[in-house]
């Protein structure tokens, strides 16, 4: 073989003997001519087939060489090396490659000659090895096999000037391998083709002393072609002008690596010495030349250790502006991608370059720093050119559920050049680098931080490129992962949360979850939790989505009970719905398209039919189903697998996002009634064309407008766009909403009517997106999207059987479609009937517990759909031994209800119930409750047939139930305590109230119900200022005395929503019934509060009592007082909106009106003391006022009706101790707002006019003497202003701090405690403080001081005070009279012309108000953990215990 040419060459041959006689050339013909007479072609072919035949015959020692010179000397002459027939120079190639080899190693030519030879080889001959089917390719192939062996090719390094020879080689051998690797009858080349110039190649890499850099550049490029969107154009730091690469063609990757490619990565690996420093220099200039386009424009910066110019300067402000250009950037870019190829393709080649990358992590430009960064996760992940491998498919509609328990898909790794592959462990090959690598994220640029984050996950992902990572490791990347989810800049919190999303369910559950799920403080899917709740909009819709379409995924292993699934996602839909508590707008759409996109996607399960066979295989699954190799769907039922979503959704929500749920539901239903208002005007107004009435149509479709933007984030927007939905006209779009609300329309078609809406808005509009932005959140909050007709049978199922453990959601599901749609319980009515039927007890017989929900559910169907009840009589037998003997005793008030409501001669049964209940009543026995709850309602829906036994009910509630104690209490220490269950005679005892306070509701006459009312009001009363002692004997069980508490207080608000009821509750009576809210147990006080917010909000109850809510500022428990902050800002917003609505804005004033009877509640408070201490403490209760209601165009008004009340006396008890406490109270609240004034820099107007305050609490001071000097005495004493002036700096830091806060208003969860109560009440005191010396206030009032300007402080201030001691656990409260609450029970209602109500959010409410069956369903006390009650103490002990700590100043 040829080892090695000469390197010099002879210009003449000088002929030896041989010392022995050798076999020669036998071949004797010419194959050179003079000039003009050239040998025929078709000679000189066969003379070159002759020749070359003889030779291949022919070894190399075997023969005598110089025979050989004479043919060389004429093979070489240019007549055949530059002949233009294409066979005679194939076959003098051939002939050529022969004399190299037999006369090696000494080439016959000289270096001029060997120049023409390689020239013509490498031209001509090789080039057209890319076609297989040119005639002569045999004689090409020969050509290459025979340098590839002999390596004759070497001599090509030894010729003086070749780069261009071998630049040709290179890009010839490579685009023939890349490009025209087929011939017109596609015969594909060869894989010897490949291994012989790949042979070539890599002789000529390593025998030359240096490779031209252009031949450099051609090989590194080949590892680009792995993705052909990077082949736009030619490779290289000098190369410019890449053509663009269409986009269409970004899918067509290739399925394993090409030949070139191979090729490459063989010459790479095979001389790994040479080609690193080659390879080191060309990363080198190209980086070098983009530094250098930059650094030339870019001013000169003062470089430091962290590259940090100022602290509030990012280094990405400054490159961006001065960076490199495009070009630069794009071939940065394209080097970049190439080092990702080269270190899976042959990492040898980089042992240089991987300092000059970790060295780019240090640069100053942002842009070179954020290509290092991502260079580096993708090495380290094993990504090369050809990118990331297709996500794996999380879709949250696929069925079946995916399982842990199922064989890991494959398919995203099938393709080999998008599989991550690392050749090594990076960390441990390059130990430095990586630590640098790991160190960017404290990197100053947000941008940097960001790609780093998408960097460690795509390590997590692919496990470092399938070598695997240490556990240590991995910990150390998922704390950095959870670490990015809480950065200060939200681009990097956003690729936190992308990165997530590219995780595989297995992924999340076993890398990420094994070191937390969202429970827990600190792990990644905590912090993503955290995230739904972010400041940031852009943040909170990735977080929410990826969140929500982990929980869909994962929502059949929740189902099937895997607890490894449950534990780390299963809490998800809590976390989402809880955000519904921010209370704002972008956050609630969001939840829409979450909750029917994510958690309840309309489309699941992706089957169309109950029983439909299979078509095609898997038609009728979702693409790209995650199936579980279960593909048997024929005989499912699409709505019962739906429905098993919705439970399973529901089953597990804490208390707070159970309430969000069901007031979905809630809301669903009011709002649909509104929507119909909206369609039924859209059509009057017929697209703008109106016959009669025109202003009134415009006038009210502007309003419906106004109210339906006002629930979308951008009112102004949204209003546009409904009032472009109603010039449309569409009638279509109108009765596809209709068919969206309607009861009677099942699932499958409501998902129908939203596509086809969908479709026709795309159709008819060019802006469609942004219409379809507002009307779809709207379409999904009306639609019967989960109470509809087709789940209610698989509701009822469940509910029976308690699969999977959802009968107890069942219950709860069909209770609350009973309360709020009973029309959806049509169909089934009749099957619920039966089963109340057949399970109806009697004096032997118990029935079913679960038996009460159904009674409610055909209870309220009743109450709408009388005439389709049954009327047999079987059936009424059976609602009557409920009546007598259901249990619990709510089954006897739904049986009661279902009989009066549907009964064709009720009174007839009503008249025999009452005898059977009254006759022979005995206290214990058996049935004794449900007589008792069966009195109640029959008191309330049969007054007069209870009426004619009215002395004999009477005294069993009285005498027999509520004066006796029948039941001892068990701890003797104990005088006020709760306890989550609930009694027996407890039980009746409160039956026993409602039968009392039932016979007002159902009086019809309000000028006689005083007669009736005053005894029971008396009643009720002492129990709230006796704490619930109503027995003689004064030994009532202290559990008890706290629910009778709480139940009478409650059954003053129920009388209070009759306005001649209300009438009959005097001031006296409301200042004692406003203390419950400070009841010294949280159960108590949070459920007076919740029901009176609740029927605030439905407009039940007069003015007056917004002045209850008041009462919190002293509320130790943060989740109740943020809670009621949050409501009454909620309230104050929406009578500003009305004031804003209505023509004179004076009609509106009731949040300010609501001041001066809350000053008056403070002045009969008993706890108020005119000492300096207790008068600071009392402002807290102004501040808690002014936080959420004072507005710099309100704050005049308050300050006057502070005023006012020094021109008053009092007349609730008209003294002249009270009469000084309410001036007290009045120098105090005047104070207290001028203060808070000047930390606002508001400016306090002069009111004209007077404001009149209620006559029932004021009285004017007729005497103009008195009134003057009343007026400008000061009547707080000395050290009050110091205090106040202190107390409302604290609680500006307060709400400033709460305003940074990222976590949303009212998410906070706070602990349930006890406390200690001066009194009974959580009035605090503050400690004693060190005054400053001060001069002597004077008799008269200061004067305002007029201040304008400054910076304007949010009033979201909560405190707590800071000499609270608390203790204790957390309670639960739920029983079926809170079945019904939505959880917007702060939102206030107006009417419409319409004759709706409409409450704050759109939501319309029935103008009667709730039924009388659900209202008495709401007297039922609520159930409890225990909590520890307080020990109480005198202020006296209070303050004394308060001496001996460290004083409270701002907290």
């Amino acid at each position: 073989m040829l080892t090695r040419a000469p390197s010099t060459t002879t210009t003449t041959m000088e002929l030896e003997e041989p010392q022995h006689e050798l076999p020669g050339l036998q071949f004797k013909e010419p194959l050179s001519w003079r000039a003009g007479k050239p040998i025929a072609i078709a000679d000189l072919l066969r003379r070159l087939q002759t020749l070359s035949k003889e030779m291949k015959s022919m070894e190399q020692e075997e023969n005598e060489r110089d025979s050989f010179l004479k043919v060389a000397k004429e093979l070489a002459s240019p007549n055949l090396l530059g002949h233009k027939d294409k066979g005679v120079k194939a076959w003098t190639a051939c002939c050529l490659v022969d004399i190299l080899r037999l006369c090696a190693p000494d080439a016959p030519y000289t270096g001029q000659q060997l120049k023409d030879i390689f020239n013509m080889l490498i031209t001509s001959i090789l080039p057209a090895l890319a076609d297989p089917s040119n005639a002569y390719n045999a004689q090409h192939l020969y050509v290459l096999n025979s340098l590839a062996q002999v390596k004759s090719i070497v001599l090509l390094t030894d010729i003086p000037s070749s780069e261009p020879l071998m630049i040709h080689l290179f890009t010839s051998f490579f685009d023939i391998m890349a490009g025209s690797s087929k011939s017109s009858n596609g015969e594909q080349l060869g894989k010897i083709v490949e291994f012989n110039m790949t042979s070539i190649l890599v002789v000529l890499v390593d025998e030359s002393a240096t490779l031209p850099p252009e031949v450099i550049d051609v090989i590194v490029a080949q590892f680009l072609r792995t993705d052909p969107r990077a082949m736009g154009g030619p490779t290289g730091k000098n190369k410019k002008g890449a053509a663009a690469v269409d986009e269409k063609q970004s899918t067509l990757l290739l399925k394993e690596p090409p030949p070139a490619y191979n090729m490459a990565k063989t010459i790479c690996n095979t001389c790994p010495e040479k080609m690193a420093r080659y390879i080191s220099q060309y990363f080198n200039d190209v980086i070098v030349d983009a530094s250098s386009s930059s650094s030339a424009s870019k001013p000169s910066i003062k470089k430091g250790s962290n590259r940090r110019i100022s602290d509030d300067l990012d280094d990405s402000d400054l490159d961006i502006a001065s960076g490199p250009t495009d070009e630069d950037l794009k071939e940065l870019r394209k080097v970049h991608q190439l080092l990702r190829e080269l270190w899976r393709a042959c990492p040898g080649v980089l042992q240089n370059v991987i300092p000059q990358l970790e060295a780019e992590l240090n640069a100053e430009n942002v842009h070179l720093r954020s290509l290092a960064t991502e260079t580096f996760g993708d090495m380290v992940s094993g990504i090369g050119a050809a990118g990331l491998p297709p996500p794996p498919v999380l879709d949250p509609a696929a069925y079946p559920p995916i399982s842990l328990s199922d064989t890991p898909e494959l398919g995203a790794y099938q393709n080999v050049l998008t599989k991550p592959s690392s050749p090594q462990p990076f960390p441990q090959a390059h130990p430095q680098a990586y630590a640098s690598f790991l160190r960017r994220c404290h990197d100053k640029s947000p941008i940097i931080r960001s790609v780093w984050t998408t960097g460690i996950g795509r390590i997590l992902v692919t496990s470092a490129g399938g070598v695997g990572l240490g556990q240590q490791e991995e910990e150390r990347l998922i704390k950095g992962l959870a670490s990015m989810m809480g950065d200060a800049d939200e681009k990097v919190r956003i690729a936190a949360v992308k990165v997530i999303g590219t995780f595989s369910f297995r992924d999340v559950i076993l890398k990420l979850g094994s070191f937390g799920g969202l429970q827990k403080s600190g792990a990644v899917l905590a912090s993503l939790a955290d995230r739904v709740r972010d400041t940031k909009h852009t943040v909170r819709v990735e977080a929410m989505t990826v969140l929500a379409r982990l929980w869909g995924v994962a929502a059949g292993s929740i189902a099937a009970g895997e607890e490894q699934v449950i534990s780390v996602i299963g809490a998800a839909p809590s976390v989402i719905l809880d955000t519904y508590y921010a209370n704002d707008l972008e956050i609630n759409v969001l939840l829409d398209h979450v909750m029917f996109e994510q958690l309840l996607p309309l489309n699941y399960p992706p089957i169309k039919t109950k029983g439909a066979k299979l078509t095609n295989g898997n038609s009728q699954l979702a693409k790209n189903s995650q199936t579980n190799g279960n593909n048997e769907t024929e005989n499912v039922d699409p709505d019962k697998i739906r429905t098993e979503r919705i439970l399973l959704c529901a089953k597990d929500l804490d208390e707070r996002a159970k309430k969000v749920f069901y007031a979905f539901q809630t809301r669903q239903l009011n709002l649909a009634k509104f929507m119909a208002v909206y369609l039924e005007r859209c059509e009057n107004y017929n697209g703008g064309v109106m016959e009669s009435n025109e202003k009134e149509i415009v006038e009210h479709l502007k309003r419906l407008i106004e109210n339906l933007a006002r629930q979308l984030p951008d009112s102004s927007k949204a209003r546009d766009c409904l009032w472009k939905f109603a010039k449309m006209h569409n009638r279509r779009c109108y009765q596809l909403i209709r068919f969206c609300m309607g009861p009677e329309t099942d699932y499958r078609n409501v998902v129908k009517s939203i596509k086809e809406f969908v479709r026709r808005i795309e159709e008819s509009t060019t802006t469609s997106q942004e219409l379809l932005n507002v009307l779809i959140p709207l379409i999904y909050r009306v639609s019967v999207l989960v109470y509809n007709k087709s789940h209610v049978s698989s509701i009822m199922q469940y509910s029976r059987t308690n699969d999977n453990g959802m009968g107890a959601t069942a219950h709860e599901l069909l209770r609350d479609i009973s309360n709020l749609s009973p029309e959806i319980l049509k169909a089934q009515i009749q099957e619920i009937c039966t089963l109340l039927q057949d399970a109806a007890p009697n004096a032997s017989k118990a029935n079913d517990p679960g038996a009460v929900d159904n009674l409610q559910a055909c209870a309220s169907f009743a109450s709408k759909y009388a005439k389709e009840m049954p009327q047999d009589r079987n059936f009424f037998q059976a609602m009557t031994n409920f009546a007598l003997y259901g249990t619990p005793a709510e089954a006897a008030k739904y049986a009661v209800t279902i009989i009066m409501t549907a009964l064709n001669k009720k009174e007839i049964l009503a008249k025999e119930l009452v005898n059977k209940c009254v006759k022979d009543f005995e206290y214990g026995a058996a049935g004794f409750l449900s007589r008792l709850a069966t009195l109640s309602q029959l008191m309330l829906l049969a007054p007069e047939q209870v009426n004619r036994e009215s002395d004999a009910v009477s005294d069993i509630a009285i005498q027999e139930v509520l004066l006796q104690v029948r039941t001892e209490s068990t701890d003797a220490s104990q005088s006020y305590g709760w306890s989550s269950d609930v009694e027996v005679e407890c039980e009746a005892k409160c039956w026993a109230l409602k039968i009392l306070v039932n016979r007002i509701r159902s009086h019809v006459e309000p000028e006689t119900v005083s007669e009736i009312a005053k005894p029971v009001y008396k009643v009720l009363l002492n129990l709230i200022n006796n704490q619930g002692e109503c027995s003689p004997t004064k030994n009532t069980p202290p559990t008890h005395k706290s629910r009778l508490r709480l139940l009478a207080a409650r059954l003053f608000l129920k009388l209070c929503t009759k306005k001649h009821t209300d009438s009959l509750l005097l001031p006296t009576a409301f200042n004692s019934l406003a203390l419950v809210a400070q009841d010294s147990l949280l159960p108590v006080r949070s459920s007076f509060l919740q029901r009176l917010k609740k029927y605030l909000g439905q407009q039940k109850l007069s003015q007056r009592f917004y002045t209850i809510p008041f009462l919190l500022a002293f509320e130790p428990n943060t989740t109740l007082k943020a809670e009621t902050t949050t409501w009454i800002r909620s309230r104050a917003t929406h009578f500003r909106d009305l004031k804003d609505q209505e023509a004179s804005s004076s009609t509106n004033t009731v949040i300010e009106s609501v001041f001066a009877r809350l000053l008056s509640l403070l002045a009969h408070h008993p706890d108020y003391d005119a000492t300096a201490e207790d008068l600071i403490d009392f402002a807290r209760y102004i501040l808690f006022y002014l936080h959420p209601v004072a507005t710099e165009e309100n704050i005049s008004l308050i300050y006057h009706i502070a005023q006012r009340l020094k021109q008053m006396r009092d007349a609730i008890t008209p003294s002249a101790q009270y009469d000084d406490n309410l001036y007290h109270i009045s120098d105090l609240a005047q104070l207290t707002i001028r203060k808070f004034e000047e930390a606002h820099n508001w400016n306090i107007q002069t009111m004209p006019g007077k404001m009149r305050l209620p006559h029932s609490l004021f009285t004017e001071v007729r005497d103009h003497e008195e009134a003057q000097q009343i007026a400008e005495k000061n009547y707080l004493p000395e050290g009050v202003e110091d205090g106040v002036e202190g107390l409302v700096r604290t609680s500006m830091r307060a709400a400033r701090t709460q305003g940074k806060k990222r976590r949303s208003e009212g998410l906070e969860n706070g602990d349930d405690r006890g406390n200690k109560r001066t009194k009974h009440l959580p009035i605090r005191k503050a400690p004693p403080k060190e005054k400053k010396a001060r001069e002597p206030t004077t008799s008269k009032m200061p004067k305002l001081k007029k201040r304008k300007g400054g910076d304007e402080v949010t009033s979201s201030a909560r405190r707590r005070s800071g000499r609270v001691n608390v203790s204790g656990g957390r309670y639960a409260e739920r029983d079926d009279e809170e079945d019904d609450e939505e959880m917007g029970e702060g939102v206030a209602a107006w009417k419409y012309e319409n004759g709706a109500v409409v409450n704050e959010d759109g939501e319309v409410i029935d103008e009667d108000g709730e039924s009388e069956e659900e209202s008495e369903g709401e007297e039922e006390a609520e159930e409890q953990e225990a909590t520890p009650k307080p020990s109480p103490k005198s202020k006296k002990a209070e303050a004394g215990r308060r001496n001996g700590k460290q004083g409270g100043k701002g907290r």
